[in-house]
């Protein structure tokens, strides 16, 4: 459910006219099942005093508040409504004719924004506090590009400059993408790269070669650290991340009200956790108070199966050892990741909110393998009118699994993280086209 002006609730407000852009960000810290776990330093590390030093002042203000609510500034409030926020909230009719499901499924079509992804919701917000903090250049990571693309987008909308390391795998399979971020002016260097310590020390090793998200994160931390000023900023796993991203869950709560809807199913793909959290957030005093009646799933990869498959302990982010010790699902940092097309899903571990759900028993995990997911953006296409991104595929299909499986009506709401129309390599690579 959505948040109120109360502080001590979350309860969904009557809708009183056309849903509006939210006037602040959920901190959904306090509604979880249990503590965050705090990151830590391994033995004889600093790790926690670089983040610190190369952070911006604004985010780590937000991740210590204990207030409820945070509120957007009017400036970044104003973008989001440019952008196209609130996102729609559609019904998929042709998929549940296809299916014959007694399900009613709806789609928060965080697709439809400037760059093809959710992940504007925290660019924006981080590029506003660097513009503020007289910052003039950020430099991050990307698995997929979207948060990348993002990035670049918003630095522009600021008067800011971006470095964006991009794991190499991604960065060499999806052409398209890469064209839009140089259009927008961005600096990328493919992961693992010549430009940092971390990047030649991975480059080295012979592990890795083909780079990660977490080979991305090293190497963006690394050159933070070398350049005092620039600043990190991180589109992932980190707290203010999610609460940024709660925007969308607020809206999609205040969208079901008005059509007198109740959500039994949440349904949102998971990588570093933002899209997720921030699609469930708003809705975990609800999970508290119905337990099994809403439930929460979370749709990875296969190639990447850390909820089902990992294990919950303190882990680095990064091969390189460069990020604090932080507790999620992890599949180690030993762990070689498959070369797949769903580059935001391709991360050892993962964002450590999302953990403490799964730990507690509240979300659900499904894995897909790729030539699954494909197949459902190719259905969801057909049937529905658009291409979903690789990473919303596994989201869909899960959806699909659960409407599939419905005896009864019941309301199934999945986050569409992202457009597939920058990552048609992909589709390509599964359906060449004279199969398509």
């Amino acid at each position: 459910m959505s948040v109120s002006t109360d502080e001590s609730s979350t309860s969904c407000p009557a809708p009183d006219g056309a849903v509006q852009v939210p006037t602040a960000w959920l901190n959904f810290t306090r509604y979880l099942p249990e503590e965050l776990p705090p990151p830590q330093d391994a033995e004889g590390g600093s790790a926690l005093e670089l983040m610190t030093r190369i952070r911006l002042r604004a985010v780590q203000e937000q991740e210590r508040s204990e207030a409820a609510l945070l509120p957007v500034p009017e400036e970044v409030r104003r973008r989001y409504a440019e952008i196209g926020r609130p996102t729609r909230l559609t019904r998929a009719r042709a998929l549940e004719r296809h299916l014959g499901t007694p399900a009613r499924i709806y789609l928060k079509r965080e697709d439809q924004l400037p760059t093809g992804s959710f992940k504007l919701n925290s660019a924006i917000a981080q590029a506003y506090f660097a513009s503020r903090e007289g910052v003039r250049t950020l430099v991050t990571e990307t698995g997929a590009g979207q948060w990348g693309h993002a990035v670049q987008y918003a630095a522009r909308m600021f008067g800011l400059e971006s470095i964006v390391f991009w794991a190499g795998v991604s960065a060499r399979q999806k052409t398209s993408r890469r064209a839009v971020l140089s259009m927008l002016g961005a600096r990328v260097h493919e992961s693992p790269s010549a430009v940092t310590a971390v990047g030649r020390a991975v480059l080295e090793s012979g592990r890795h070669a083909s780079g990660s998200l977490g080979t991305a994160i090293g190497e963006a931390i690394s050159y933070a650290a070398e350049h005092p000023e620039v600043r990190y900023v991180s589109g992932s796993n980190l707290p203010h991340v999610l609460m940024h991203q709660t925007v969308i869950g607020q809206e999609t709560c205040a969208q079901l009200t008005a059509l007198g809807e109740e959500p039994d199913v949440l349904v949102a793909a998971v990588g570093g956790g933002s899209n997720l959290m921030g699609l469930m957030a708003p809705f975990l005093e609800q999970k508290r108070a119905r337990g099994d009646g809403l439930r929460l799933i979370g749709a990875e990869s296969a190639a990447a199966p850390r909820l089902t498959k990992g294990t919950w302990r303190y882990d680095h982010a990064d091969p390189g050892r460069m990020t604090p010790l932080s507790k999620s699902y992890t599949l180690g940092l030993d762990y070689e990741l498959p070369e797949t097309h769903v580059g935001g899903l391709r991360q050892h571990s993962g964002s450590t909110a999302v953990g403490v759900l799964r730990a507690a028993g509240w979300l659900d995990a499904v894995a897909y393998e790729e030539r699954e997911i494909f197949e459902t953006g190719r259905l969801v296409l057909r049937l529905e009118g658009f291409l979903p991104a690789p990473e919303s595929c596994h989201a869909l299909r899960a959806a699909i699994d659960e409407a599939s499986a419905a005896r009864r009506p019941a309301v199934i709401v999945v986050c569409v993280s992202g457009h597939g129309l920058l990552d048609i390599e992909g589709y390509l690579d599964a359906f060449p086209l004279q199969g398509v």
